[in-house]
C-alpha cells in the first residue's frame, strides 16, 4: 500500500465531547461493501496486493454462475471467498520465526509454487530461510523447518483455516460459509490439509475456494494464460477437474477478465452478490464485524494479543467520565477495535522482536495508521471513523504520526484513543521489557500531558482506573505465548 496521502483540512475541535457528532453515518450500508473493503486487511497480512480478496470473490462467483448455483449457495460462497483468509494471522508469528524471514514474504511467495513436490518446497525454503543469512543461517532454519515434518505443515494450516471458520462462524454467516473456509486448503487428491480431505469430501465451496485463490494469484502475477495453465496442471490433483473445466469454458470472456484490473473493484464485486440475498448493516452487525477484526489484528502476536479489545473497552470507559451519549460510545468502542488494523501489514519480526526496533524497523511501524486510515475509509459511512481510528498515534504539539496533527486539529475522540492506547500499551509484556503497574504508567503519562497527552482525556483515565475496572491482559499474553511455544516445539 501507498504510504503518500492526501490530507483533507482536519474537523474543528469539539469543546464539549457530550454535543460530538457520530463516527458512523447513519445511512445504510450494504455488508457487502464493509466486508468487501475489510478484505484488504487479509490481503496485506497475506503479503498480496490490495484487491486480492475482491478478485478472488469474482473468479469464484463467476465459477459458480458457469455452473449455476442456486442463489443461497452462492450467497454463501460470496462471504466466503471474501474472508477465506480470516485466520490468516493466527500462524504469523510462528512462520516468522520459523523462516527467520517477514512472513509477508513467506506467504506470498508461497501461494506461487507446489509445495506437494519436494523439489519445489526444497527451492521455496532454500530462498525463504534467513534471506540475508549465511549458508549456515539458512541450512540451520530448514534443518529446524523441515524436522516438524508434514506435522508441522499441518499446524501451520490448520489453526489459520479453524480460526478463520470460527470467526465467520460468529460473525452469522451461513455454516457453508465457515465449512468452505475451514476447508479452503483440502487438495482433490487428499494430500491437502488440514484433515486429508479427498475428491467430493471436500465442501463444493471449499474446492471452488481453492481453484480461485490460486487462479488469481497467477492472473494477477503473469497473467490469464498461466493462471489456465496451472488450473490445467493441477487438475485432478489440486483441483476438482470439473471446475477446471468449468474455468476453461469462461476462458473466452474477455469483459470478465478485464474486469479483474478496473480501478473500482469495491464497486465492481457487489455486482456479483446475489441479488435477493443481499444483507444490509445494522448496529448489531457493525459490532460484529469491529469485533471479527479486531481479533484478526490481536491474533498476530502474543505480545499484542487482546491490545485492540482492551483499548476499547479503556476508551469507552474513559468517555464514561465525560457522560458521552450511548451511540457514541458504541462508535468510539468500534474506533478502539479497528485502530491497529495497519499492523496486519507489519512483519512480525519487528513487532516481535527481543529488543527495540531500528530506525529502519519504526520507519515501517510508523506507516500502520495510514494503512488503517486507508482500509476502514474505503466504506463511506466510515470515513469519520477512519479518521478517529487512524490518529491514535498523534500528539498534541505535532510531534506524532502519521498525519502530525497538533492540538488545535485533534478531534476529542482521537485524543482519547491516544490517551488509552499508550496506556494499555504500557501494562502489558513487550519483548524488551515487561508491563508496567499503574502507578508507574501514572507518572510517565503525567510527564507528557499537554505535550502528548490531552490533560482532560487523561483525567478521566484516572478516574475510571480508581474505579478498579482496569485489568491488564497479562495472563492471556502469557497464556498466548505458552500456546505458541508448546505449537513450536
Amino acid at each position: 500500500m501507498s504510504t503518500e496521502i492526501l490530507v483533507a483540512a482536519p474537523p474543528q475541535v469539539e469543546t464539549d465531547p457530550r454535543l460530538m457528532p457520530r463516527l458512523v453515518s447513519g445511512e445504510e450500508v450494504r455488508l457487502s461493501e464493509i466486508i468487501a473493503a475489510m478484505s484488504v486487511a487479509l490481503d496485506i497480512t497475506q503479503g498480496q496486493p490490495a484487491g486480492h480478496c475482491v478478485r478472488n470473490c469474482m473468479i469464484g462467483m463467476r465459477l459458480a454462475q458457469e455452473l449455476r448455483l442456486p442463489a443461497e449457495e452462492r450467497a454463501a460462497l460470496f462471504y466466503a471467498l471474501l474472508l477465506k483468509d480470516l485466520g490468516c494471522s493466527s500462524n504469523a508469528a510462528k512462520m516468522a520465526y520459523l523462516f527467520g524471514a517477514d512472513e509477508h514474504a513467506v506467504k506470498r511467495d508461497g501461494k506461487l509454487i507446489d509445495w506437494t513436490k519436494a523439489a519445489h518446497k526444497l527451492k521455496y525454503a532454500w530462498q525463504q530461510c534467513a534471506p540475508g543469512g549465511t549458508s549456515l543461517d539458512k541450512l540451520l532454519r530448514m534443518a529446524a523447518l523441515f524436522r516438524s515434518g508434514p506435522r508441522g505443515e499441518r499446524q501451520l494450516v490448520q489453526v489459520r483455516c479453524e480460526r478463520g471458520a470460527e470467526i465467520a462462524r460468529d460473525l452469522r454467516f451461513p455454516p457453508a460459509t465457515s465449512a468452505a473456509i475451514r476447508a479452503l486448503d483440502e487438495h482433490w487428491n487428499g494430500r491437502g490439509h488440514p484433515a486429508g480431505l479427498r475428491g467430493t469430501e471436500i465442501p463444493l465451496l471449499a474446492r471452488i475456494l481453492c481453484l480461485s485463490q490460486t487462479v488469481e494469484v497467477f492472473f494477477s502475477n503473469h497473467g490469464l494464460a498461466a493462471a489456465l495453465d496451472v488450473a490445467r496442471d493441477r487438475s485432478g490433483t489440486w483441483f476438482d477437474p470439473d471446475l477446471v473445466a468449468a474455468l476453461l469454458a469462461i476462458r473466452g470472456d474477455e469483459p470478465f477478465w478485464g474486469s479483474l484490473k478496473r480501478a473500482d473493484l469495491l464497486t465492481a464485486v457487489q455486482t456479483w452478490e446475489p441479488g435477493d440475498r443481499v444483507e444490509m448493516a445494522d448496529e448489531a452487525c457493525l459490532d460484529r464485524v469491529a469485533n471479527a477484526f479486531a481479533r484478526v489484528v490481536d491474533a498476530k502476536s502474543p505480545w499484542t494479543y487482546q491490545h485492540s479489545t482492551r483499548v476499547a473497552e479503556i476508551a469507552v470507559g474513559m468517555a464514561q467520565q465525560f457522560d458521552c451519549g450511548p451511540e457514541l460510545q458504541c462508535d468510539i468502542r468500534r474506533a478502539g477495535l479497528l485502530h491497529d488494523l495497519g499492523k496486519l501489514g507489519v512483519s512480525s519480526l519487528i513487532l516481535d522482536k527481543p529488543g527495540k526496533p531500528t530506525e529502519d524497523e519504526f520507519a515501517q511501524i510508523r506507516k500502520h495508521p495510514d494503512y488503517s486510515q486507508r482500509i476502514i475509509e474505503q466504506v463511506h459511512a466510515f470515513r469519520q471513523l477512519a479518521d478517529v481510528a487512524s490518529a491514535h498515534h498523534e500528539r498534541l504539539d505535532g510531534r506524532g504520526y502519521h498525519r502530525r496533527l497538533d492540538d488545535q486539529q485533534m478531534q476529542w475522540v482521537s485524543r482519547v484513543l491516544a490517551v488509552a492506547d499508550v496506556c494499555e500499551a504500557l501494562s502489558a509484556h513487550r519483548p524488551y521489557r515487561q508491563g508496567l503497574p499503574w502507578g508507574k504508567i501514572r507518572e510517565m503519562m503525567r510527564r507528557d500531558l499537554g505535550t502528548a497527552f490531552d490533560p482532560e482525556c487523561f483525567a478521566a483515565l484516572e478516574r475510571w482506573i480508581d474505579r478498579g475496572e482496569f485489568v491488564p491482559r497479562i495472563e492471556a499474553q502469557l497464556q498466548e505465548m505458552d500456546r505458541l511455544l508448546s505449537e513450536l516445539q
